[in-house]
């Protein structure tokens, strides 16, 4: 049987379109349902937590004994450091605070530093030679410390927006120790020879100058022990501190001072007796020199060529060598002429009067009117005026008159008074025996309160 498969000739257009349009129709129908469908998946699909077990993936627990492998949590970083950094040096001549704080503050900054500091100690102060440290921190100002004495330290320090500033005690780990000598030359090369300080000379011969005229009446054999505090810091020997005791054989007489704090509080020097070593005058104006021209109606002027009266003794020394004032008393000239040069007249009493010709130079802040102590520096020994070289000319008059300074015979202040001469006593018996023994005495670190003022030796 054969099949026919070719469409029927007749009504085959119209059976064409008809099955189109169907399968459209039937393709638009099936997309919508489609649609409808994944809508309706999202909309009602269950909402799933993070945490769910199907989408979280769990690290399985660590066996016990196992180290764990995960990765430890790095650390905070740590903020910088500062970077700190000392300036250390001495200040030198001619330098000043605005010098010295040019490289870490604004000039604003160091006039009001200096304003700060006036009350307690003025920058104007500042001494050449004298060691300092400027603390930095970040190359900004941090700490100034500089050392005013042998006593005191100026430390000043700085917040956000202001200075402070403050005086303190140098901390010292002290020592007592008995220094003896014999001399052969001087006091100056005994105290060298048994390789002690100069310093040590000097404090010595302050103590006894106003009955031992170290000018004049040292000779060969004299000796001395001196029962002294030595300071040290760190370790190292700094400075000397009080004299406590000391005894000095000269001539074949023994002189004996004890350092003795008296009713008035101030501490003085006695003897055993309890007698004043201080006197009116002292015997000099000048230490370890020597006497070049003394006090005469007659004299051959080396400059003038002619003979003239010289009511003066004359210290020949070095120039620059530190001049004192022999007694109490206030400056009533401080000038020049041709003749004395650079000098100073103090008044001491209504009866006498002393003069000092040739200074080099005035001590400074020296002014007409200032009271001076007995040893207070008022100048320098030099040349100026009518003079051949360095040296003093130093006058005494008495209610107007010139008088031989060396020929002077002078009144011993207060002595212990009643009331503490067994504590004077007891103090005498305590220390004869250490001037006659070598000794050393650890007392350990010595810290004075800052306010505290040292008397000078």
């Amino acid at each position: 049987m054969m099949i026919d498969l070719k469409p029927p000739r007749n009504g085959g257009k119209k059976f064409s379109l008809r099955s189109r349009r169907g399968w459209i129709a039937a393709a638009f129908l099936a997309g919508g349902l489609f649609v409808l469908a994944l809508c309706g998946y999202f909309a009602f699909r269950p909402a799933v937590s993070p945490s769910s077990p199907a989408l979280v993936a769990q690290s399985p627990a660590p066996i016990e004994g196992q180290k764990s492998t995960s990765a430890p949590e790095t650390p905070a970083p740590s903020p910088p450091q500062a970077k700190e950094e000392i300036i250390e040096n001495v200040v030198q001549p001619g330098e000043t605070a605005s010098h010295l704080f040019s490289s870490c503050l604004l000039h604003q900054e160091i006039h009001t530093l200096a304003a700060t500091c006036r009350k307690i100690f003025p920058l104007t102060q500042l001494r050449a030679g004298q060691p300092y440290r400027i603390h930095l921190s970040n190359g900004a100002f941090d700490k100034f410390v500089y050392e005013i004495d042998a006593q005191d330290q100026l430390e000043i320090t700085r917040d956000e927006n202001n200075f402070a500033v403050r005086k303190i005690a140098i901390p010292y780990q002290v020592e007592e120790e008995v220094v003896r000598a014999v001399i052969s030359s001087s006091l100056f090369g005994a105290v060298a020879e048994v390789e002690e300080s100069p310093e040590l000379a000097i404090h010595l011969a302050g103590i006894f100058a106003w009955d031992i005229d170290f000018i004049r009446d040292l000779r060969e054999g004299d000796s001395f022990a001196v029962l002294v505090e030595k300071r040290f810091r760190e370790g190292k020997f700094a400075t000397y501190g009080r004299i406590l005791a000391a005894e000095f054989r000269n001539q074949g007489e023994t002189y004996r001072a004890y350092l003795f704090e008296n009713e008035k509080g101030s501490p003085a020097y006695f003897n055993e007796e309890g007698k004043s070593l201080r006197k009116a005058f002292l015997k000099a104006p000048l230490s370890f020199t020597r006497i070049s021209s003394g006090f005469t109606h007659r004299r051959f002027h080396p400059v003038l060529k002619t003979y003239r009266p010289h009511p003066a003794i004359d210290y020949a020394a070095p120039t620059g060598t530190p001049i004192h004032t022999v007694a109490d008393g206030v400056v009533i000239q401080k000038t020049f002429n041709r003749y004395n040069g650079n000098y100073v007249r103090v008044r001491h009493n209504n009866s006498y009067e002393t003069l000092y010709n040739h200074m080099s130079r005035f001590a400074s802040g020296l002014r007409v009117g200032s009271r001076v102590s007995q040893g207070q520096t008022i100048g320098y020994v030099g040349a100026t005026g009518l003079a051949t070289g360095p040296h003093l000319d130093f006058r005494m008059y008495k209610n107007g008159t010139p008088i031989n300074p060396l020929n002077i015979k002078t009144i011993a202040s207060a002595p212990v008074s009643p009331k503490r001469l067994a504590a004077f006593q007891s103090l005498v018996k305590s220390c004869n025996p250490r001037l006659e023994a070598d000794s050393v005495i650890r007392i350990g670190a010595v810290k004075r309160d800052s306010e505290t003022t040292s008397e000078p030796l």
